[in-house]
């Protein structure tokens, strides 16, 4: 099949322009692209030059009602490699979220964090 890649994630959220600059200032993405969308709903494309995370508000927005680990096609996670996982996660701290689920085993360390849309993210090193 060549080279192929996972180009992107789309996820919505109650204020794009609000989770953009966290993952901007967390992880170093930029902003790729943002306006009109779907729906009538509005995106923020947030990312590196060659993946990204679609933030789609729509006009109106619903609670969530399910739980991503037992719900069939919810999304459980973002993964996110980063260099220095301790940065990583005082920058994650510095937002007030809660880390969790700390892992130190082969292939790497982790951590995970839910935004305040209940977004879960794993941010692993490598390194």
């Amino acid at each position: 099949m060549g080279n192929t890649f996972l180009e992107h994630v789309n996820a919505t959220v109650s204020d794009p322009a609000k989770t953009a600059a966290m993952l901007v200032d967390v992880f170093g993405w930029h902003i790729r692209w943002e306006g009109d969308s779907i729906h009538g709903g509005h995106t923020i494309h947030v990312g590196t030059d060659t993946s990204y995370v679609a933030l789609y508000k729509p006009p109106a927005l619903t609670a969530k009602d399910y739980a991503n680990y037992t719900t069939v096609g919810g999304l459980n996670h973002l993964g996110i490699v980063v260099d220095d996982l301790d940065a990583a996660e005082k920058k994650v701290d510095s937002y007030g979220f809660k880390t969790h689920s700390h892992a130190d085993y082969e292939p790497g360390r982790r951590f995970y964090f839910h935004d305040d849309d209940g977004v879960e993210f794993e941010v692993v090193s490598y390194a």
